[in-house]
């Protein structure tokens, strides 16, 4: 499997990982890189589909990626009603340009 390291070593980039996706729901938009943004797009999918699910158990793996457990409440209960009917998809991704200090690419990831 192959995937972007984004500089960090596991540990770092699985924290990194549960603080960007816990600052996504909650406040349903982000500004990050673009590498970053297609690395946790699939990580959204994966926590939709199982707030869709919304049995004990995907609640529980819910809780364990991400860091604050009223944005699981708000997933669960608000974020998965919202795409009862849809199959995947549920982020986009919009180009903004590059970043002013060091020229990396910036994108803003949101739920559709």
């Amino acid at each position: 499997m192959s995937y972007r390291k984004l500089g960090r070593n596991s540990g770092a980039r699985k924290a990194l990982f549960k603080s960007i996706l816990t600052s996504f729901f909650k406040y349903g938009r982000i500004e990050t890189t673009e590498a970053k943004a297609k690395e946790i797009r699939g990580l959204i999918d994966h926590l939709i589909t199982l707030a869709k699910r919304g049995d004990l158990s995907a609640r529980r793996q819910a809780i364990a990626r991400l860091v604050d457990e009223d944005v699981v409440r708000k997933l669960f209960n608000e974020i998965a009603g919202k795409y009862a009917d849809r199959q995947g998809g549920y982020t986009r991704i919009l180009k903004m340009g590059p970043r002013r200090g060091d020229a990396a690419p910036m994108v803003i990831i949101e739920l559709v």
